[in-house]
């Protein structure tokens, strides 16, 4: 049995992150080497990887031989990725690199012994904008692709785990449909399942975090810290006078400074520094960063090579290599006690969180004082100038600062007679 894994989406919902979904790391190892992981303790040891030109090279890298690599040069969907590959087995088990699912989804499927075609089926109670399953007993009749809220055939989405028995009768089918929409793939199931096809589907109810949107990184991040168990590595500074409690995971070259207190569950990667009088609370804190004093950091993740110095950060995703001057406050919470909302394109999106913060791409730096509103995004590789209070989204390359007028007066001001002097001065 061999395992398709789908990494060659370009992800252009999750902007203004721009790494790859599946080199994304969670406690310091890419989500890609996770499903690999998961799969393998399923007894999968050959893999076929599709890949973007972006990150080919980097997958390579990290997964070896124990792949192979198809190239999707364009992001023309999922038929287009499994039509690219040479050579394709009978049997394949394909799964989605943007799911993160419990180990016991992938075996439900791998020992399903009957039927052509087994898809994992999961129950929503609101709308997904995904596909969905139209079932009989758990025979699959057909699956509609994002039939819009209140459109939904049942309320039984489909997640991309799914092992195809005849995966040479389903390409064929795929190299004769067409479609205007990025739905060939489903439109082939469907003919087949028309055609006498048999499929079946297994119901999965254990943790589901689809990553779609950039918001849904922290969920992601909560995912991974609800199973963290406390490792301190002895080569770890820690002050006699910080405080860890909880989970926490503290990695190689760390050093946390008097008075910090950790709260669980978190992990700070390797190298990391913690200043004096740091508070953080159920974070991810990615390699190399620096939290610098007094800052509060809660519920975020932060990337790789940031810097951050006195500030306030809730509930906000920070790419790698930024740098937040003293004083930036980023706003997590609407006045109204509304969820949140996020522009994506020209729409934009309820996060469905009340509490959520900013979204700051790659090599971005802010000012001293500077004020990020809540669900604003900022593009890579650019500033927030000092004294900034950014309540609209920030392109990428760009910079934007505050145009100060400043009114300089004469004063009678002299020092040690400070009797009436404020009302002289306002008089003037």
């Amino acid at each position: 049995m061999k395992a398709i894994i789908l990494a060659g989406g370009i992800g252009k919902r999750m902007q203004p992150i721009q790494k790859d979904k599946c080199l994304m790391k969670f406690l310091g190892k890419e989500l890609i080497l996770y499903q690999i992981e998961k799969l393998e303790k399923c007894g999968i040891k050959e893999f076929i990887i599709v890949c973007n030109p972006r990150c080919v090279e980097k997958i390579k890298e990290l997964v070896g031989n124990k792949a192979e690599y198809v190239l999707q040069s364009e992001a023309n969907g999922m038929a287009d990725a499994l039509l690219s590959i040479q050579n394709p087995p009978k049997e394949i088990l394909i799964v989605g690199i943007s799911d993160l699912l419990e180990q016991t989804a992938y075996e439900k499927v791998l020992n399903k012994t009957d039927g052509d075609g087994i898809i994992l089926g999961y129950r929503v109670k609101e709308y997904f904008p995904g596909g969905y399953l139209i079932t009989d007993g758990e025979k699959v009749k057909g699956i509609v692709e994002k039939p819009g809220a209140g459109k939904e055939p049942s309320d039984l989405v489909n997640i991309v785990v799914h092992l195809h028995r005849k995966f040479d009768r389903l390409l064929e089918y795929m190299k004769s449909t067409k479609s205007n929409n990025d739905d060939v793939y489903e439109r082939a199931m469907n003919k087949m399942m028309e055609d006498g096809n048999d499929f079946r589907y297994v119901p999965y109810d254990g943790k589901w975090i689809p990553i779609k949107y950039p918001w849904h990184i922290l969920d992601a991040m909560n995912f991974f810290l609800e199973n963290v168990k406390e490792k301190i590595s002895e080569s770890a500074e820690i002050s006699s006078n910080a405080m860890i409690s909880g989970n926490v995971v503290i990695e190689d070259g760390v050093k946390i400074f008097e008075n910090a207190v950790i709260n669980g569950p978190c992990y700070i990667g390797k190298n990391c520094i913690i200043g004096t009088n740091a508070l953080i609370r159920e974070s991810i804190i990615s390699e190399g960063c620096v939290i610098g004093f007094g800052t509060e950091l809660a519920r975020s993740y932060i990337g790789e090579n940031t810097m951050i110095h006195t500030n306030y950060i809730g509930d906000s995703i920070i790419a790698d290599n930024c740098n937040f001057a003293a004083g930036t406050t980023v706003g997590n919470w609407r006045f109204d006690e509304q969820p949140v909302k996020v522009n994506v394109g020209d729409v934009k999106f309820s996060t469905g969180k009340t509490k959520f913060g900013c979204i700051v791409g790659e090599n971005c730096k802010t000012g001293i004082n500077v004020s990020i509103m809540p669900g604003i995004k900022i593009g890579p590789n650019s500033i927030v100038g000092p004294g900034v209070i950014l309540n609209e989204d920030l392109e990428p390359n760009k910079i934007i600062f505050v145009k100060q007028e400043q009114n300089v007066k004469e004063t009678n001001y002299i020092s040690g007679k400070k009797e009436g002097f404020i009302k002289r001065f306002l008089k003037k």
